[in-house]
């Protein structure tokens, strides 16, 4: 344990050492050799607290009402002013405490005693408590956005399925349409075929119809032209038979006469 007193008196020295007399008045240098000196008259107790907590450190100070010694482990110096206001009695040894701390390191770690003052102990942890403060905010917010961003994807997805949805629906019935259109167009181009061929055939028919027609024309055509030489020839032979039968009954009249005269002249 004395080994370990030397090296922190030693320290604890130097460290007031470093204020001259031209950075502080006589009466705080003094104060401060004072301090400095108590503690190092206690480094075994101090030290063996550190020891005891685990931690690679502590605040150290004499309580100003009744000059106890106050060992307040952590491992920096926020971590034991921290430590220390979370318990139960920090309200009622918070009046008795000196504007100054000295932070002691464990004594395997080759670093200097550090004197904070209580006021910057203070404000560190106000710091830290609004950094907690804000870091659960921003939890607070990243959980929000995330719950946010969870329902937006819940949304965009359920959009998207009944998009689709909707989408094979429209799909669906656009190709019903189709497939409808389709038959009714191949039902009317089987009706235009029908119709082309019964044309077709009506036009054939009308070929075979004009021919025959016109074998008919042709026919009776012919046939008149037979009744007009028949005509001809009975006209000619009708006007020869009357032409002989005016001359017979002239002939016949003629003889008449002469036996009428004959007759009278045998009277």
């Amino acid at each position: 344990m004395r080994t370990r007193c030397a090296p922190l008196l030693a320290v604890l020295l130097m460290v007031a050492g470093c204020a001259t007399p031209s950075l502080m008045p006589p009466s705080q240098a003094a104060a401060v050799r004072d301090r400095d000196r108590a503690l190092a008259a206690r480094a075994d107790t101090i030290h063996a607290t550190i020891k005891d907590s685990g931690r690679s450190g502590a605040l150290a100070y004499l309580d100003g009402g009744h000059g106890q010694l106050v060992v307040l482990p952590g491992d920096s110096p926020i971590d034991a002013w921290t430590r220390f206001t979370a318990s139960p009695d920090s309200a009622k040894s918070r009046g008795t405490m000196p504007p100054v701390l000295t932070y002691v390191h464990r004594a395997d770690i080759p670093a200097a005693p550090e004197a904070i003052s209580l006021s910057a102990l203070e404000q560190q942890q106000a710091l830290r408590i609004s950094v907690v403060s804000l870091q659960t905010e921003l939890a607070g917010a990243h959980r929000m956005i995330e719950d946010r961003l969870g329902s937006v994807e819940r949304e965009l997805r359920e959009t998207i399925e009944a998009s689709r949805r909707e989408a094979d629906a429209a799909q669906t019935a656009a190709r019903a349409d189709v497939q409808r259109a389709l038959s009714a167009f191949a039902d009317d181009l089987n009706g235009v075929r029908r119709l082309l061929l019964q044309t077709a055939q009506l036009g054939w028919l009308n070929h075979e119809l004009a021919v025959e027609n016109a074998g008919g024309v042709r026919k009776v055509a012919s046939a008149s032209q037979e009744l007009a030489a028949s005509s001809a020839r009975l006209e000619d032979t009708m006007r020869q038979l009357s032409d002989t039968l005016a001359g017979q009954l002239k002939d016949l009249a003629a003889r008449l006469d002469n036996i009428q005269g004959k007759v009278t002249s045998l009277k």
